[in-house]
């Protein structure tokens, strides 16, 4: 009886092929049709682990950790300042699903500096903002503006703290003029002092203060009439 012999079953040639093109562990440059370039760790294809990219029409560079093919861990991005040609740190921190996410530093164009924690590609959190004026804003983050309890302090030595909302003084809170030796205590609105007391606060040692003292107020507690505005204020926030 004659012995019949069959082919053996083989995958098509192109799957083999593609399982040899399949980056995993350190490569060296691979180069994307754009002309991005990427050098560093590889797992299935994807960026896995450290490595450094190069973004072909910006310039931009990364170096840091990748996750499944995404910015993920600790990272640096800078930009190539196109007079200088050298490179300017845009941000240093924390990376989560290719945005920035967690503690970092971020520097703005215009000189300003953000020290603080983010949360999709935004500043939320706590956070210190150092702005070009040289004003200093330290507090509570949501979605890219101050939110919550923060202080502002200001150049010439004033500063406000207590609460904020959408980027604006916001709630029950304290402005201090060292200048003048005054201190006003009440609510805000939209960064408007809409009630409070106006009282003297160090004006013996200010270097501006004014020429005379406030005088007593004796009809009513200042105490009381502000904690009266706050349940007020309170009230219509519920």
């Amino acid at each position: 009886m004659p012995v019949i012999k069959y082919p053996r079953i083989r995958d098509p040639l192109f799957y083999e092929w593609d399982k040899k093109a399949q980056k995993c562990g350190l490569r060296h440059t691979v180069y994307a049709v754009n002309g991005d370039q990427y050098t560093g760790e590889w797992l299935d294809n994807l960026k896995h682990g450290k490595g450094t990219q190069i973004w072909k029409s910006t310039g931009a560079i990364y170096s840091g950790d990748w996750k499944f093919g995404k910015r993920d861990g600790y990272g640096s991005y800078s930009i190539l300042d196109p007079e200088t040609k050298e490179y300017k740190r845009v941000y240093t921190g924390w990376w989560e699903n290719d945005q920035r996410g967690g503690r970092g530093i971020f520097f703005y164009p215009n000189g300003e500096r953000y020290e603080g924690e983010w949360s999709n590609g935004l500043r939320s959190g706590w956070g210190k903002m150092h702005y070009n004026d040289g004003s200093i804003y330290e507090g509570q983050w949501l979605t890219d503006q101050p939110n919550g309890k923060g202080v502002l302090r200001l150049p010439n030595g004033n500063r406000y703290e207590g609460g904020w909302k959408d980027g604006k003084k916001h709630g029950p809170g304290k402005y201090f003029y060292p200048d003048k030796g005054q201190l006003l205590e009440g609510i805000w609105v939209a960064d408007i002092p809409k009630c409070g007391v106006l009282v003297d606060f160090g004006r013996d040692s200010a270097p501006a203060s004014t020429e005379f003292p406030l005088p007593e107020i004796e009809l009513r507690d200042p105490a009381g009439v502000l904690a009266e505005a706050r349940a007020m204020f309170d009230d219509s926030q519920n």
